[in-house]
């Protein structure tokens, strides 16, 4: 396979996930201020700017907006443009990896990528969203979860594919570990947390929600509330298809697949570390995570996973070019994952 069209099955994937996980996020926490009356415009910033820090594009908010105001945080992540990383970016772009690998996804698929990219770029859009915008969201959480069953039900599970589950459970284990970590300023820096408020168990099933965790995690846990049991859920439950372990698990396979390297056994740096990152989650305990710190432990399985997606690249994207079409690779692939960096 050539390793341009491994680039744009990587990236197409990832931005898809990435739409969908922002479109999650955006409609919780809007869904969650109904409970939260009588906000002041510091508590209503308390509430938003955790929001926009969770997709990693603080620095880019800031340059762009004065206030994290309801309006400018949604505007923010939903329309911007300015924002590579906006739902509407964020489909525009994965259009675009799509339209350049044709050949290596069915019409069917095309076509419903298709669909909601003119549907975002439509007047209809900004019509659906002032009317509904819980309604806006759900249309964009179904297509990305349509392009997922038409993707896994029409095309061929070759190397291909393989490269897009890649991106797509990097993208889902980062974007967990993101909004796992909204609220870890309510948190000891280390250690275990005592007892929360009920404005602070609001916070954290909206953490659940936003992962569509809530009905999965009532199952085990009823319907108390814990940081605990949440982060413990939603990093360790080897069954939830959005918990970090899962993610790890099913990445580390799709490398293996790509290259046929036995479990066990690795052939390069990216199975490398992502067979160690799946055995630290395997065996590790949430009492462990607490001890060192909720936030820390999360900073560094992002890095972590950077560095799963920078080894990929090397093993399988950069080779296959010349140095002049390496450095211009990197520059595009720095670009695509510079919120990472932040």
């Amino acid at each position: 396979m050539l390793s341009r069209v491994a680039n744009c099955l990587y990236w197409m994937s990832r931005y898809i996930e990435r739409a969908e996980n922002t479109a999650r996020i955006v409609d919780v926490n809007l869904q969650l201020l109904l409970e939260l009356r009588n906000l002041n415009d510091e508590r209503l910033a308390e509430h938003w700017m955790p929001v926009v820090e969770s997709t990693g594009d603080q620095e880019a908010f800031e340059k762009l907006h004065k206030k994290a105001t309801g309006q400018a945080v949604t505007e923010f992540l939903v329309f911007q443009p300015e924002n590579p990383n906006s739902i509407v970016s964020s489909i525009c772009l994965a259009r675009e990896n799509a339209r350049m690998v044709r050949d290596q996804i069915t019409v069917e698929f095309w076509e419903e990528l298709n669909r909601v990219y003119l549907f975002l770029r439509s007047p209809e859009a900004r019509k659906v969203w002032r009317q509904s915008p819980s309604e806006f969201f759900q249309q964009i959480k179904s297509a990305s979860l349509h392009l997922v069953g038409i993707g896994y039900a029409t095309i061929l599970h070759n190397e291909g594919w393989w490269f897009s589950q890649a991106g797509k459970f990097i993208e889902r284990a980062d974007k967990t570990s993101r909004i796992l970590d909204v609220h870890y300023r309510s948190l000891p820096e280390r250690g275990m947390p005592g007892s929360v408020s009920q404005a602070e168990a609001l916070g954290w099933s909206a953490v659940l929600r936003s992962c569509s965790a809530w009905d999965a995690y009532k199952s085990l846990h009823g319907a108390e509330i814990h940081p605990r049991y949440v982060a413990e859920f939603l990093l360790f439950n080897e069954d939830f298809p959005r918990s970090a372990r899962f993610c790890v698990g099913e990445l580390n396979g799709a490398l293996r697949r790509i290259s046929g390297t036995p479990s066990g056994k690795f052939c390069n740096e990216s199975e490398k570390l992502a067979g160690r990152l799946e055995a630290e989650l395997q065996f590790s305990t949430v009492e462990e995570i607490f001890q060192q710190g909720l936030h820390f432990y999360l900073d560094q399985f992002q890095d972590k996973l950077n560095s799963i997606g920078n080894a990929l690249f090397d093993a399988y994207i950069f080779q296959g070019f010349s140095n002049e079409g390496t450095e211009m690779m990197i520059q595009q692939e720095e670009q695509q994952q510079q919120f990472q960096s932040r």
